[in-house]
């Protein structure tokens, strides 16, 4: 099957440091490579810090990458003009973390959803209410709020405008940028629920971005581990849990909390001070870790 996306040695980095001084390179993407295939949900997960939501903003040039390629659908996005690289993102779409502060206070929910459309030029007015009524509906909203207020809505409400929003465009793509983290626990499983649903009716493709492992092995098909803006290991999600091969997975799912008390998993600690950058190999057929 042929990638939808494909992900070749991106990089990025910042300079810390004031105007007066030449200040520090840090490298928050450091050469990774991954594919996401039509219909799965591609998990990216580590620690805060580790690069995860910077690798999201690269691939969709909400940040420009330092280096490497992006192809979506064989087009790269790197080599597109803006004009181009805005008719691309029609099927690219993001939820962010925060549904608090990636809403708008100052625009009506409707206003809100209706966005992408106008900047698009899709419709007429009539026609994108009636898109903006249908989304609601969809991410299991009243249409009738559509003229609150971000602040009239719960944080999960609010994600669910977040997700309508990034619906609008009939995207193939969505990242999701830890979409449930910033939620209750009794939400976080309703939205989690919804985003499944969405998948199976609307044939979308998830890059779920997170650092709930329990979440991940619920949700995802494939996924990667990053430590330190590397990709330390790649497998299907059930072949990561039950046999990690790189030292940096195995101490974080020793980190998991258990719900048996009696569950008395030794906790695994990671060596930080001897993290060696090594390439993926293969360790068994679809699995891939950073090890000698």
């Amino acid at each position: 099957m042929t990638p939808l996306l494909q992900v070749s040695n991106l990089a990025k980095e910042f300079r810390r440091g004031g105007w007066l001084r030449s200040g520090t390179v840090v490298r928050a993407v450091d050469d990774i490579s991954f594919d996401v295939r039509p219909g799965e949900t591609f998990g990216l997960v580590g620690e805060s810090g580790c690069g995860k939501t910077t690798t999201g903003r690269c691939i969709l040039r909400l940040i420009e990458p330092t280096s490497g390629r992006v192809l979506f659908n064989d087009r790269d996005l790197a080599a597109l003009n803006a004009r181009d690289l805005r008719r691309a993102r029609r099927d690219l779409q993001i939820v962010f973390q925060d549904p608090y502060s990636s809403l708008n206070p100052r625009m009506r929910a409707g206003a809100i959803v209706e966005e992408p459309l106008i900047i698009h030029r899709m419709g007429t007015r009539d026609a994108r209410a009636a898109r903006v009524a249908e989304l609601f509906g969809l991410v299991g909203l009243d249409p009738a709020h559509a003229t609150k207020f971000p602040h009239e809505f719960s944080g999960g409400q609010r994600q669910r405008i977040g997700l309508a929003r990034a619906l609008a465009l009939n995207p193939s793509l969505i990242i999701a940028d830890e979409p449930v983290s910033a939620l209750d626990v009794s939400v976080q499983a309703q939205v989690v629920n919804l985003l499944q649903d969405l998948q199976a009716r609307l044939g979308l493709t998830y890059l779920f971005i997170a650092h709930d492992l329990r979440l991940v092995r619920q949700v995802c098909d494939r996924v990667a581990v990053m430590y330190r803006g590397r990709i330390v290991e790649l497998a299907p999600a059930e072949r990561l849990f039950a046999a990690p091969a790189h030292a940096y997975t195995r101490a974080l799912l020793s980190a998991v909390p258990r719900v048996d008390p009696s569950d008395r998993t030794t906790r695994v600690v990671f060596d930080h001070a001897h993290f060696r950058p090594l390439p993926l190999g293969e360790v068994a057929p679809g699995h891939f870790a950073a090890v000698d």
